[in-house]
């Protein structure tokens, strides 16, 4: 059997579908479906059973789970880079993870585990995964925070010589539909363009960069399953690796690819930033991979007009979910 948690979100479900691919379908789905939408991300999934979080971890620490794991991945988190509730954060995105990650590996399970790009900050101490730097991150939010904590302590106690932490740099793709106003711009610029024929971007408050020409390191959903497997099929690595596609484009790019994908002429206004985020915004981001290729992914990365083309016409359009077998 294989777990993962935060199955009913963006990168889990997309991950069981990934898996469904394969013929896999002996999952069990951990998550708290509250009450948004991401239930819908399931309805074309296949797995065994679904849980929801606080019983799963009560499973575990009382020892209920009766069908032999072969892996964990831990996507389950609070990933609201603006959520302030410290107490709640430690609780949700660190001591859990502490606690499933000690269970499995002293039972022998392979724990893959969501970290984040957040950890890098505003990236003044740059971008690399190697894990003997990450003592110099300074995270810019409690969210990046929480997961430099489980970083740290993962390092600290060895733990990170036997499992995989996996930091996620700007996913986009189908099946981010529930998460309002923590989805990727492409869905924002998608509806914007359908609402008023134009895209609103910030403007830049640092003169070396243009209004719009901010750079992300954005990556499909697709590329960045492929890249979550790849650490399934080879238990022999362990450590945090970036998962990214190595290369920082513009928002401007981002946003002529959604009004390319729609067959409609790119009409920009850039706008004030709020006052509340300009301390936490980052102007650059790239994953370096370096550390991912020389591990043995070979696979191409989807251009990003290519995935954003993807995305608009056969998912957006059609308002589909990714699925499975």
């Amino acid at each position: 059997m294989i777990i993962v948690t935060g199955g009913a979100g963006f990168i889990g479900s997309a991950l069981i579908a990934g898996l469904n691919k394969r013929q896999i379908t002996d999952i069990l789905v951990v998550d708290r479906l509250g009450t948004n939408q991401k239930w819908k991300n399931l309805r074309s999934l296949s797995f065994a059973d679904y849980v929801e979080k606080d019983d799963f971890l009560e499973m575990v620490i009382e020892g209920k789970l009766d069908s032999p794991v072969e892996a964990v991945f831990h996507l389950g988190a609070c990933s609201d880079t603006t959520e302030t509730n410290a107490s709640y954060l430690v609780k949700n995105n660190y001591e859990y993870t502490k606690l499933l990650a000690q269970w499995a590996t002293d039972a022998d399970i392979r724990f893959i585990y969501a970290s984040s790009a957040a950890t890098y900050g505003d990236g003044s101490a740059g971008f690399s995964d190697d894990e003997e730097t990450i003592e110099t991150l300074s995270p810019l939010n409690m969210y990046g925070y929480s997961k430099q904590l489980f970083d740290l302590w993962a390092r600290r106690t060895g733990l990170l010589q036997k499992i995989v932490g996996l930091k996620y740099f700007n996913v986009f793709g189908p099946n981010e539909y529930h998460k309002e106003d923590m989805r990727s711009f492409v869905v924002k610029a998608f509806e914007q363009i359908n609402a008023g024929g134009k895209v609103r971007l910030f403007k830049s408050y640092q003169s070396e960069y243009a209004d719009g020409e901010q750079v992300r390191d954005f990556i499909y959903i697709k590329d960045a399953v492929d890249m979550t497997l790849f650490f399934l099929d080879n238990p022999h690595l362990s450590g945090l690796f970036n998962v990214g596609t190595g290369e920082a484009r513009t928002w401007n790019d981002l946003v002529i690819a959604v009004f390319v994908g729609m067959g409609s002429k790119p009409n920009i206004e850039y706008v004030d930033m709020p006052d509340s985020i300009r301390s936490q915004y980052q102007y650059f981001t790239r994953a370096e991979t370096a550390k991912l290729r020389n591990s043995g992914y070979d696979k191409p990365i989807t251009p990003l007009e290519d995935a954003i083309k993807d995305y608009v016409q056969n998912y957006l359009r059609k308002s589909t979910y990714l699925s499975g077998i």
